[in-house]
């Protein structure tokens, strides 16, 4: 049988030990960050352009941009800790030894990456956007608008209700 002390301090297990320590780190940062109002997260997001069009093709499946990043570097370590002791114990139990490091470790990468897509995914539907409809004067510059209250003459503004790109409606002072 396959004893849990042995498991965790065996070499044959040490990435995964460290994959857990360093999402428990993680984790310990993030939450100092935020009961301080200085979240990791957002700073990672803020300084990585992870809108960029190079991202955006091969790397769009990990979700990068929809979920912040740290959130999807703690889901590949937990996928990754998870699925290498899981292996590690199922070859014990069934050759009675433990892989080497690093032949564990290329399977449980996969199995991490793609805890990183299916949870990224449940995650990225979950998180709330940072979208605004915000528009500038400029872009309802041509749009045809009604002049609501006033009369619209050289030296006599009114105000106009404009539809933008959107649907919503703005209401404007306007001199022709």
């Amino acid at each position: 049988t396959c004893a849990l002390p042995i498991l965790f301090t065996t070499p044959e297990t040490l990435p995964f030990a460290v994959a857990l320590l360093i999402m428990l780190g993680l984790g310990v940062i993030e939450g100092v960050g935020a009961f301080l109002a200085m979240s990791p997260s957002e700073f990672f997001d803020h300084h990585f352009d992870l809108d960029h069009p190079d991202l955006s093709g091969p790397l769009a499946w990990l979700h990068l941009g929809q979920v912040p990043l740290l959130v999807l570097l703690i889901l590949f370590l937990l996928g990754f800790a998870i699925s290498g002791y899981a292996l590690q114990m199922l070859c014990h139990s069934v050759f009675g030894g433990y892989l080497p490091a690093l032949v564990a470790v290329l399977p449980t990468s996969l199995i991490g990456l793609s805890t990183v897509r299916g949870l990224g995914g449940l995650l990225a539907r979950i998180i709330p956007k940072d979208e605004s409809s915000a528009v500038s004067e400029l872009s309802l510059i041509g749009r045809a608008g009604i002049v609501v209250t006033g009369t619209a003459r050289r030296g006599m503004a009114a105000q106009v209700k404009v539809k933008d790109q959107h649907g919503y409606y703005h209401y404007l002072m306007v001199e022709p």
